[in-house]
């Protein structure tokens, strides 16, 4: 049985999705069956670059502690690193700062051939910088069709764009960010960001309903992952990608010469 996350069409209310879900699935079964789906999609990615003629573009958004680096780390655990490209989102630099907000991200965007990751993404400008004040709505309202276009285009030109936004409930996410306090292992993870960005969950749950409302076109939709449980949200997540990038229906490119006729001594 397939259990894919909710694609968004029209309007939502994140408030109508239950984080906690897990579609029924046994746990330690539906752990072997994205152990499986993981190394189906390391076996498809050298077929991605060898071809080189599509790029794939993983890109995560949810709220902290949502489990974004614990997603990628998981979903590509098969794939050669060499293939990968991963792109994290903070505040721009100087440099950055001095161009449209767009700039930054579309350099970062793979090549032909590769995977890449956006850990945060283009989105944090209509989400962070909504809720904090940086721009005022005038600036960020636009931005919903800004970056429509812009993903439309990428798509145009064999970007195949996976939008995935990992659905927490607010409970978990206290519990996990009290884990890395207690856990040594996981004091590095902590920020005192977390505990700011926490006293605006409301706000950012407006952002993100928006967000989803506003930008899942036909040619690149939100993906909701439900993301209390990590192991059901890396099985979702798993066999979206290994479904999207089986139907660029992918096969060995032809050698440029007849290698029937190469001798080797």
């Amino acid at each position: 049985m397939k259990h894919r996350p909710t694609l968004i069409h029209g309007k939502i209310k994140l408030k109508d999705f239950d984080p906690a879900d897990d579609g029924g699935l046994d746990k330690e079964k539906a752990k072997q069956q994205t152990e499986r789906l993981c190394q189906r999609i390391g076996e498809l990615q050298p077929l991605l670059y060898a071809n080189s003629h599509h790029a794939v573009l993983l890109l995560f958004q949810g709220m902290d502690a949502s489990g974004k680096d614990g997603s990628v780390r998981s979903v590509l655990r098969g794939v050669n690193p060499a293939g990968v490209e991963v792109a994290n989102f903070k505040v721009p630099s100087g440099d950055e700062a001095a161009h449209d907000y767009l700039w930054r991200v579309h350099k970062v965007v793979p090549r032909y051939g590769n995977i890449g990751v956006f850990n945060r993404s283009h989105y944090e400008a209509v989400l962070a910088e909504r809720v904090l004040g940086i721009v005022p709505r005038k600036i960020w309202s636009r931005r919903y069709t800004q970056i429509t276009d812009f993903e439309r285009m990428l798509v145009e030109n064999q970007v195949l764009v996976l939008k995935f936004y990992l659905h927490i409930s607010r409970d978990e996410q206290a519990a996990r960010i009290k884990e890395r306090l207690a856990n040594p292992e996981k004091n590095w993870k902590f920020s005192h960001a977390d505990l700011a960005t926490r006293q605006h969950w409301d706000d950012y749950i407006d952002a993100y309903e928006d967000m989803l409302n506003a930008t899942s076109h036909p040619a690149a939709r939100w993906h909701l992952v439900p993301a209390d449980h990590n192991w059901y949200r890396d099985h979702v997540i798993a066999q979206t990608v290994l479904r999207a990038v089986g139907k660029l229906r992918l096969t060995w490119p032809k050698a440029a010469e007849d290698l029937s006729k190469v001798r080797f001594h």
